[in-house]
C-alpha cells in the first residue's frame, strides 16, 4: 500500500522523516505529489536518488490551475515529467477538464470547494482511466460542520464510484510526517464512514498500480498497449 504526500522542499530533514514514518507504519510505497504552483521541488528531487529507503519512492505533482485552460498547459509541460500526475480539482470545471483528460492519473479533492462528482464526470473517468481520490484529511483534521460536510461528500462520491466501478485512489494527504496515518488506521476510519476494508486497502495500493504502469509506458521498450519492443525467441 501506499501514501502520496506533500513534502515542504525548505525542510532539508523532512522527506527522510517521511519516509521513516511510511516505513514504520507498514507502507509499501510513498508518492511524492507537492503542488505544481510556488516552490516546486527541484531540490527535493535532485536528492531522491541519494536516499537510502527500503520504500518505492515515486515522482508525482499535483497540479494547481485557475482554469481548464491553464491546467491544459501544465499538463503538457509536466506530464512527460512525472510518473503520476494529478490534477487539484474542486470546481465543476476543474473535476471535468481532469475526468475527461486521459494524461491526468488521479482527480484529487474533488469534492472540495464548490466541486461535485456525478454520473457523467464519473463515466468520463471510467472511459480515461482517471483515478478519482477519496482524501481522508478533512474528516482526520478538521471538526465541526467541515468534518461532517467532508463525511457527507465521501459517502456520496463512493456511493457513485461504486455504482459505476469507478477508478479511485484513498489518502490521508499528509503534508507532515505527523499526519501520515497507519494503513489500519485509514481503514479503520473507512470503517466508520461504512466503506469495506478490503475497498480502502485497494484505494491505497492503487497508487503503485498507478507507479508500474506508467513506468512501464514512459519505457523504452514500451509501442502501445499489448506491443513492447524485446527479444523473443523463434520456434523451431
Amino acid at each position: 500500500m501506499y501514501e502520496a504526500v506533500h513534502v515542504d522542499p525548505a525542510d532539508p530533514g523532512v522527506l527522510e522523516h517521511v519516509l521513516e514514518t511510511a516505513e514504520r507504519y507498514g507502507f509499501d510505497g510513498v508518492v511524492i505529489r507537492n503542488h505544481s504552483t510556488g516552490r516546486l521541488a527541484s531540490a527535493l528531487e535532485d536528492r531522491l536518488p541519494d536516499i537510502e529507503t527500503p520504500l518505492d519512492v515515486v515522482d508525482g505533482l499535483e497540479i494547481r490551475a485557475d482554469d481548464p485552460h491553464q491546467a491544459s498547459g501544465s499538463v503538457g509541460n509536466f506530464r512527460p515529467q512525472y510518473t503520476i500526475l494529478g490534477l487539484h480539482g474542486g470546481t465543476n470545471a476543474l473535476n471535468r477538464f481532469a475526468v475527461e483528460t486521459d494524461k491526468i492519473d488521479v482527480l484529487a479533492h474533488p469534492m472540495a470547494g464548490s466541486g461535485d462528482i456525478n454520473h457523467v464526470l464519473v463515466k468520463a473517468a471510467v472511459e480515461n482511466g482517471v483515478r478519482l481520490e477519496f482524501s481522508f484529511a478533512p474528516v482526520l483534521r478538521s471538526t465541526g460542520g467541515r468534518r461532517v460536510r467532508a463525511i457527507q461528500s465521501l459517502k456520496k462520491l463512493h456511493e457513485i464510484v461504486e455504482y459505476y466501478d469507478a477508478p479511485y485512489v484513498v489518502s490521508a494527504d499528509p503534508s507532515t510526517p505527523f499526519e501520515i496515518r497507519a494503513p489500519r488506521e485509514l481503514v479503520a476510519l473507512g470503517a466508520e464512514l461504512g466503506f469495506d476494508p478490503d475497498w480502502v486497502e485497494t484505494g491505497l495500493a492503487e497508487w503503485g498500480v498507478l507507479a508500474e504502469r506508467n513506468r512501464r509506458i514512459q519505457s523504452d521498450s514500451f509501442i502501445e498497449p499489448g506491443v513492447e519492443r524485446g527479444r523473443y525467441e523463434t520456434q523451431r
